[in-house]
């Protein structure tokens, strides 16, 4: 299990760019959170990498990510990864009871809504994003509407990390990654 396998999974299951960039966004904000608690950059920048690599392919409910599932569980990745994937989706009604699969849960939403922040901004760069931005659009429910707000405010509270803080953090940690995300 390493980086470039998994970067040839991803790119294996998932043709669309965007769904491409949505999955190093993800990655970027949990290398970060590795870093900050002293965890496997790799193990947590790969979840964040493969959580939704079956989306294109498996879009329905249960499918995404329960056939994603398989799939890495058939190629050998971990049970913590799996289990991490799992989690970020409700209805599969598996815990999050790791500190991986909070994680995942708190920064795979956000990090969709940060993007589409980036967006609207007149370069479409990340760089101009501002937190007040983040939490100004939040407020805006016509906004990126397909974006959770409530999954973004739950997995703040589930990774045990403020709101501004988690919203902050994930900012910065995509702004390091602004080239690899096009913005």
């Amino acid at each position: 299990m390493n980086r470039q396998d998994t970067l040839d999974l991803l790119f294996e299951y998932t043709k669309n760019d965007n769904l491409r960039k949505h999955a190093f966004a993800v990655e970027a904000a949990m290398r970060a959170y590795a870093r900050k608690y002293g965890e496997s950059e790799e193990t947590w920048g790969i979840t964040g990498l493969l959580h939704d690599f079956d989306y294109e392919m498996y879009p329905t409910i249960p499918e995404h990510p329960i056939k994603g599932s398989e799939i890495l569980k058939e190629r050998g990745y971990p049970e913590e990864i799996r289990n991490a994937i799992l989690g970020h989706a409700h209805y599969t009604n598996v815990p999050r009871d790791t500190r991986l699969a909070r994680a995942l849960f708190a920064c795979d939403e956000l990090a969709g809504f940060i993007t589409a922040v980036a967006l609207v901004r007149p370069n479409k760069k990340i760089a101009e994003v501002e937190l007040s931005s983040i939490k100004k659009k939040m407020k805006d429910k016509a906004f990126a509407r397909n974006v959770s707000r409530e999954d973004i405010i739950n997995g703040a509270q589930e990774f045990q990390v403020p709101l501004d803080d988690h919203m902050q953090f994930v900012l910065d940690a995509m702004k390091s990654a602004a080239d690899v995300l096009g913005l």
